[in-house]
């Protein structure tokens, strides 16, 4: 039961939709690439990826400093570039595409690194990117940037030669506060969150409000979060542009 439950809340869009649907949209973007188009996936890390990229020719990039316990899947995958994202040891117009997920908030400099996928992209070619706009803490020290807005998006990106640049958010801010409520939970759990003393007072409210955290505040999320019309507390944004020419 309990295997089953922590499955669910890894893999359930009621519960994990950040994750499942940024998965869907780089699945949605790797199907619509041409066979044998040349791909860099950048931070890739367990490279969780690689086969929906089976039909392209895929590269990878990560500097390779975290630990296991911070990772996807428990380690590394097979890493091309071991580096700084804002020094690839690659040729300009190198690739056809480029994929950065949920890294640039881990990028002391990010907009160097954006100036640095315009160098890696040819003429033409496809930035898939994203990134968070509210997130805790995670993957320290390397942790600097608490989000980044449509705004900041739109002006670097074409500072540094994207044109067609599109941002749209992963979910509503509705999606947004179930998260949060699901956060709540676990991270009061009694006699393992809390001291001993404290746990004893908060198990019964905790048991009591388990099910509205966990379970009404997420189904009604999910109901209602497509009428919200300005998404002001996003979890993140899905980002994509084209790489003009020069």
């Amino acid at each position: 039961m309990l295997s089953f439950l922590r499955r669910q809340l890894r893999t359930s869009p009621l519960f994990a939709f950040n994750l499942v649907f940024r998965d869907r949209w780089v699945a949605r973007q790797a199907a619509s690439l041409p066979r044998g188009a040349r791909i860099l996936d950048v931070g890739a890390g367990s490279c969780p990826y690689r086969p929906l990229f089976a039909h392209c020719d895929y590269r990878t990039q990560d500097f390779t400093g975290l630990q296991g316990e911070q990772l996807r899947h428990g380690g590394y995958g097979r890493i091309d570039y071991v580096c700084d994202a804002a020094e690839i040891p690659a040729p300009d117009a190198s690739f056809d595409a480029l994929l950065c997920t949920e890294v640039i908030e881990h990028l002391a400099e990010p907009a160097r690194v954006i100036r640095e996928f315009a160098r890696l992209l040819r003429s033409g070619g496809r930035l898939m990117l994203t990134a968070l706009l509210g997130s805790g803490i995670h993957q320290e020290p390397h942790h600097y940037y608490g989000g980044f807005t449509p705004w900041w998006f739109q002006r670097v990106l074409a500072e540094a030669g994207f044109d067609d640049i599109r941002v749209e958010s992963n979910a509503g801010s509705f999606r947004f506060f179930s998260q949060e409520a699901i956060r709540f939970a676990a991270t009061t759990i009694p006699f393992r969150r809390l001291p001993f003393a404290p746990s004893l007072l908060w198990w019964p409210f905790w048991l009591a409000l388990l099910p509205v955290l966990c379970g009404l505040i997420p189904v009604a999320a999910a109901l209602l979060d497509r009428y919200d019309r300005e998404q002001r507390f996003t979890v993140g944004y899905h980002v994509t542009a084209i790489r003009r020419s020069d």
